[in-house]
């Protein structure tokens, strides 16, 4: 059994703060600082451009994505880190077009996070043969699969509310009929156990600088099944894909295995990061992590609605269909938020009305959540939140 009370201590956490948006951007993992370090003195600075052998940078991008793939249930071998979210979005999504070439559909829903459905809309004018998105409410995905899907891409939880897929129930009727899934991992990744074997999925992205605390601007990572991965054809076929890189040669030839999916340059001093932050969560069982979660989130959502009855959960009521997040509805939101975060209890606003908080059991515990709870009916009961500093809308919400 994981003990959370040793987690928590391996994190650095400002003094006062009540950290409530880890599913946002984790928090700094105390070893990161001296990893990094030693990224920058020992490795960098003593071996130069050595260190792509000598301090094995460039084998980096498979063995964390081994340590990511523990974490999602992966078969080894079948997770590499490398580039941005948008970029693996983009990966997975025009391999599996490639893999289903005589249909046009790619269904989604209006819970998938933006940047996902820019990537596809992008995809496919640059593609133009005729690829058609549909969106539809997140309630009604599963009778939107038929037999003219090509390619099924969700997010497996809604980034404004935590509201859950079931991965294996969608995964198993698109593929029966015939189409191939994308899953964006980002808010499950870290967040609760996923099983991307188990569940059959065909593609699966996620970030690394949310739940898996590696930092900003972290890298994120793809995992493509293992009865993909030989037929992919990468879409971005970037110098690292290559089957030998340092040949030079000038044509392309995709890497074996899950090597093809890498594209540019990997951030060494940032997979640095998240090796540090892997470190801890090389010690975490997942089946504890989401008891852990669901408790936390129970607690919180019972008190909020017993003190704070004029805010409207958002969420779904059943732990099992949500993730680690809780979102409550107000109007004046945005300046709820701001005044709970001038008081130290950070969390966020995601338009129109919601206030979004995120429950990480690895440094959050139920202290943590009462003291929040404090808070937050405070800046309600007595209005706090009604004052113009807090209604500034700032660039980052």
């Amino acid at each position: 059994m994981t003990d959370f009370a040793v987690t928590k201590a391996m994190f650095h956490l400002p003094k006062g703060m009540i950290y409530l948006d880890g599913n946002s951007l984790g928090p700094l993992p105390k070893a990161a600082a001296a990893r990094v370090e030693q990224a920058i003195t020992a490795e960098w600075g003593e071996k130069v451009i050595t260190g792509w052998n000598r301090a094995g940078w460039m084998a980096q991008p498979t063995e964390l994505g081994d340590r990511i793939g523990r974490l999602i249930g992966a078969e080894p071998g079948h997770v590499v880190l490398g580039d941005t979210l948008s970029i693996k979005v983009y990966q997975a999504l025009a391999a599996a077009i490639d893999l289903v070439p005589d249909r046009r559909v790619i269904l989604t829903d209006s819970g998938n996070f933006p940047s996902d459905i820019y990537m596809a809309e992008g995809l496919i004018k640059s593609l133009g043969r005729g690829h058609e998105l549909r969106v539809v409410a997140p309630k009604d995905v599963a009778n939107h699969i038929n037999d003219d899907l090509a390619v099924l891409m969700l997010t497996q939880a809604d980034y404004r509310t935590g509201r859950l897929h079931d991965m294996k129930a969608l995964t198993a009727k698109a593929q029966a009929a015939g189409a191939v899934t994308c899953w964006d991992l980002a808010h499950t990744a870290g967040a609760m156990a996923v099983d991307v074997q188990g569940c059959n999925a065909d593609f699966a992205v996620g970030c690394t600088y949310k739940y898996l605390n590696a930092g900003p601007g972290a890298p994120a990572f793809i995992y493509v099944a293992p009865r993909h991965i030989d037929r992919c054809q990468p879409a971005l076929s970037g110098w690292l894909g290559h089957e030998a890189p340092f040949a030079f040669d000038l044509d392309y030839r995709p890497g074996t295995g899950i090597e093809r999916m890498r594209v540019g340059t990997p951030p060494v001093l940032q997979m640095a990061a998240l090796d540090a932050a892997l470190a801890i969560w090389d010690q975490v069982d997942m089946v504890a992590l989401r008891a852990a979660s669901i408790a936390l989130t129970e607690h919180f959502i019972a008190e909020i609605e017993a003190r704070c009855p004029m805010l409207t959960l958002a969420s779904p009521r059943d732990p099992h269909q949500r993730g680690s997040q809780v979102s409550f509805a107000f109007a004046e939101g945005y300046p709820v938020m701001q005044a709970c975060i001038a008081r130290n209890v950070i969390g966020d606003f995601r338009a129109p009305d919601l206030m979004r908080f995120g429950f990480c059991p690895l440094f959050i515990d139920m202290a943590d959540v009462d003291a929040a709870v404090t808070v937050i009916a405070d800046v309600m009961d007595r209005k706090l939140w009604d004052n113009p500093r807090y209604k500034k809308v700032a660039r980052v919400t």
